[in-house]
């Protein structure tokens, strides 16, 4: 049977996990859709501001792997995922470092952006909808060793990119605001820490074990993950509209009184 939870009308939340490798448009995504909904309805947490102290990522070969799950803080995480399910707002408490990094040009015209707002304004309000919607950013929200906390989700939206641009974009960075510093990756850094931990990770969403192949889509719909279409990898326009079409699809259901 697919992950599930009861219906989003329910709860005092949505919970969106958007994941996928490093530098496939998590952030920038999430940053898009809080910006065409209406003012206070969306929020975002970011998985990045659950690393552990900077003395405290595990160090392999090395090198400090600040792409693997012994990076985390996982019960802070649980915690915060907690009170957001009871509360519909972030902790209180909870200050992102990771709105201090930048995510680079989005590539979406103004004019795309003012269609999708209009369009969801459109919905949102023939709607009726009130429910806040936190989006989660993170690399690994969707992985085996992270299942419980992928069940959390209603809506699960995985990003996708290749090898090649995953390196460009990522080495194309100048850095990473950290809880006690700043993280520059250090030469080789995609090769021998980032991408082979996705394909650690993520491989067994992909047919054959190959995460340059396409997605099992029966494992996916058995765990309730959403794939990016082939289309909106590298396409932050196409990606905006895919994402903004399950959205609305969610919205639609939980309001019966839209034909």
């Amino acid at each position: 049977m697919p992950e599930s939870t009861p219906p989003a009308e329910s709860k005092p939340v949505l919970l969106l996990g958007i994941s996928g490798p490093s530098s496939s448009g998590k952030t920038t995504l999430s940053r898009l859709l809080r910006d065409i909904f209406p003012p206070n309805l969306v929020f975002i947490l970011h998985l990045d501001d659950f690393y552990l102290t900077d003395a405290e990522i595990p160090v392999k070969d090395g090198i400090q792997d600040w792409d693997c799950i012994e990076s985390l803080n996982l019960g802070e995480l649980r915690k915060a995922l907690q009170y957001i399910k009871e509360h519909g707002r972030s902790p209180p408490s909870l200050v992102s470092q990771e709105d201090q990094n930048s995510v680079g040009e989005h590539g979406v015209d103004s004019s795309e952006i003012d269609r999708a707002r209009a369009r969801v304004k459109k919905l949102v309000e023939k709607s009726g909808w009130t429910t806040p919607i936190c989006i989660v950013d993170g690399f690994l929200l969707f992985s085996e060793d992270m299942a419980d906390i992928r069940r959390l989700f209603d809506v699960r939206l995985f990003l996708r990119t290749s090898y090649g641009t995953a390196k460009r974009r990522r080495e194309a960075r100048t850095g990473y605001v950290t809880l006690e510093g700043f993280w520059e990756d250090p030469p080789e850094y995609v090769d021998k820490v980032v991408w082979p931990n996705y394909v650690k990770d993520h491989k067994f969403l992909f047919e054959g074990l190959d995460v340059e192949r396409e997605l099992n889509e029966k494992l996916c719909t058995e765990v309730g993950i959403e794939g990016m279409p082939r289309e909106a990898e590298e396409n932050m326009s196409n990606c905006l509209v895919w994402a903004v079409q399950k959205l609305e699809r969610v919205i639609m259901n939980a309001s019966p009184e839209i034909s």
